[in-house]
């Protein structure tokens, strides 16, 4: 998104020129072609169509919001140091928002946007406590604001480095008296709010610890190992959700984690030996993967 002090500005034809350079690095590097266009997106006043087909050529000026040398370098850190491009301009799109990142939060991925539609479906005018555990960018916690308008979401992060980046989205969408945000372990922080939650929702670490070293090298370099180490078998985390949760919600709350692909069974399996749920249910994404467990407290 276009900064309001815009005061750098660039040619039509040398934008142009540069765009059909950087796509073929793209494939070279066997980087999606469309990074070029959100890069450009991000730091320019130019729109993808125009960019499509060409017509930013004709324009006598584009203007930026940083030199063209320091685009020309974030675009360079894309391909030699597999930066991502969400890290590289601070920012992210996600659900209607524009939210910032940095290194110390996960880059809210689009699958995770099914955990809000989910609680829509089943909480059409929500109310009353919501927890959003492992917050990061604040990412779930603002969906489930904004959702939620009679809602007050509880927001939890063990880094205060993501908690920082989570206020300051929540500030940038004025939501501040609709999040509280705390800094602790899963449920240390809250321990005030016990049976008096309406719901709970976590995209916790879920990847097992031998697996995150063999990631893309996107995500193994840059993003924050602590978001990402489930350890030994990717559930250590989903087990402190699934036993500290009755404790918190209301009889009838609501119980909902995203997870690893294939982890959906020994959810449930945990779900079931804990006692204290039923309406369990594995929900795959778009994508046809188990990737989320929803329960209902007793």
């Amino acid at each position: 998104m276009l900064k309001d002090n815009v005061n750098w500005q660039v040619t039509g034809i040398e934008l142009w020129a540069w765009y059909r350079f950087a796509v073929g690095e793209a494939d070279e590097a066997k980087i999606a072609r469309r990074e070029v266009d959100w890069l450009l997106q991000a730091v320019s006043d130019v729109d993808r169509l125009s960019l499509q087909l060409g017509d930013v050529s004709r324009r006598d000026q584009v203007f930026l919001d940083r030199p063209w040398l320091e685009i020309l370098d974030l675009w360079q850190r894309r391909l030699v140091q597999r930066q991502p491009l969400q890290y590289l301009v601070g920012s992210t799109p996600w659900r209607d928002f524009d939210l910032q990142v940095s290194g110390a939060v996960l880059i809210p991925r689009p699958e995770t946007e099914l955990l809000i539609d989910l609680a829509i479906d089943k909480f059409p005018n929500a109310s009353g406590n919501w927890l959003d555990l492992g917050t990061g960018s604040g990412a779930i916690a603002i969906g489930l604001a904004t959702a939620f308008p009679a809602a007050q979401i509880h927001a939890v992060d063990f880094s205060e480095e993501a908690l920082m980046v989570a206020r300051s989205n929540g500030s940038r969408h004025r939501l501040m008296n609709r999040i509280q945000f705390y800094q602790g372990s899963w449920w240390q922080p809250i321990d005030h709010l016990k049976g008096q939650c309406q719901a709970m929702i976590s995209n916790p670490p879920y990847i097992p610890t031998a697996t995150v070293l063999e990631l893309a090298p996107e995500v193994v370099n840059h993003e924050p190992h602590l978001a990402l180490d489930g350890g030994v078998d990717g559930l250590r985390d989903i087990r402190t959700l699934v036993n500290g949760a009755p404790d918190f919600l209301v009889s009838g709350g609501w119980w909902a984690i995203e997870m690893m692909a294939g982890q959906g069974n020994a959810v449930v399996g945990l779900l079931e030996k804990r006692g204290a749920y039923q309406n369990i249910q594995i929900v795959d994404d778009w994508a046809g993967f188990d990737r989320f467990v929803v329960a209902t407290r007793l």
